[in-house]
């Protein structure tokens, strides 16, 4: 008997090797595809005036030569011959049918079921790309920041949705009876609610985030240590941006568990200087420390108004003025301190008024 003909399985060598050309054929086909695509279709919607067409091709291409090489494959398996299964009158009794139990009706099942899956990938990648190419330069025009807020959740939500249906769909088509899978779900609802408390609770603290919307996109925040700017909100967590660049993703949940500090909403920024000037200054000088202290915070426009000088301290080594001063919203907190603290620095040296350091003053008895 020749190579070819050997059997196995009910099927010969030869009918295995034309099932492993299909397929292959199939894959040689999808790269040209590729390529083809690459190469001349992207070249011409590159020309047109829309950007559709380029979503369109970029977005579909992979779905399609996926789906050719699925379609290619689910032919060549079905020129196998499958030996239909013998089923017990047990197994008859337990509700096994044949249709179900035979191999090619499971391969038709399964093909089924892959061939929607990839349906609704190519969904899934056209919906997010229409709305990063038309939604989303809507909502960075308008002057709300609610729509940023809620894009995310709703790409999100839309994303899953769809996947959703294509898998419940996929299911039906592979013979499941999905109403019963679904009364299933039911009945292990109430141990599914206890196994994800949190995320229930990160849910509902995601409400409360938009409810009463302690903070917005783009905000600085402090939370529980955190301190950063707020970069994106979900339905599960909320990603941070901290002053050293780093992401942190913080579950909803402790927005609610937590005080949420909004820097930004701050009216001002309060800065509180304690100097301290040596002891053989006089009262004439400490008034005078006084007046330059105003002046400085009077003279300077990022500065409010409401500012406070006083002479508050007796300390160890020096005489204590309070300096309490508020730096106006939108101005570089750093760099206003930065001048006031040189004003002081220069205007005090002026005016011969020494700053203080710890000192020590050492008396020394000899014994007779």
């Amino acid at each position: 008997m020749k190579f070819w003909e050997l059997e196995y399985y009910g099927n010969t060598v030869l009918d295995y090797g034309i099932i492993f050309g299909i397929i292959l054929a199939a894959v040689i086909v999808g790269k040209l595809l590729f390529f083809l695509s690459k190469k001349v279709i992207k070249k011409i919607t590159a020309k047109t005036k829309t950007n559709l067409d380029d979503i369109i091709v970029d977005k579909v291409e992979e779905p399609v030569v996926f789906g050719l090489v699925l379609g290619a494959s689910w032919y060549a398996f079905t020129l196998l011959q499958y030996a239909a299964p013998t089923l017990s009158q047990d197994d008859i009794e337990a509700g096994i049918s044949v249709a179900y139990s035979h191999p090619k009706q499971f391969v038709n099942h399964f093909f089924n079921f892959l061939i929607v899956v990839n349906i609704t990938w190519l969904l899934a990648r056209l919906s997010d790309a229409l709305i990063e190419e038309y939604v989303v330069p809507l909502t960075e025009k308008s002057e709300s920041d609610l729509d940023d807020q809620l894009l995310p959740i709703f790409r999100k939500g839309l994303r899953l949705i769809i996947w959703v249906m294509g898998i419940i769909v996929g299911l039906n088509n592979a013979g499941y009876d999905v109403g019963a899978v679904i009364a299933g779900l039911g009945i292990g609802g109430l141990a599914f609610a206890l196994a994800a408390q949190d995320t229930i609770k990160n849910f509902f603290g995601g409400i409360m985030i938009f409810a009463d919307k302690p903070f917005q996109i783009g905000e600085r925040i402090q939370i529980n240590g955190i301190d950063g700017t707020v970069k994106e909100i979900g339905i599960r967590s909320t990603r941070i941006e901290t002053l050293a660049g780093r992401i942190v993703t913080v579950p909803n949940s402790m927005f609610s568990d937590d005080a949420v500090e909004n820097v930004d909403l701050e009216p001002s920024r309060k800065v509180m200087l304690n100097l301290g000037l040596t002891y053989d200054m006089s009262a004439d000088q400490m008034e005078q420390a006084m007046a330059v202290l105003t002046k400085i915070a009077t003279d300077n426009t990022k500065v409010d108004d409401d500012f406070s000088v006083g002479f508050n301290a007796f300390g160890d080594f020096s005489l204590g003025i309070l300096f309490i001063y508020f730096i106006k919203k939108g101005e570089d907190n750093l760099a206003v301190q930065t001048e006031v603290n040189l004003a002081i620095l220069r205007q005090f040296g002026d005016a011969k008024l020494d700053m203080a350091f710890p000192t020590q003053t050492v008396y020394h008895q000899e014994m007779k």
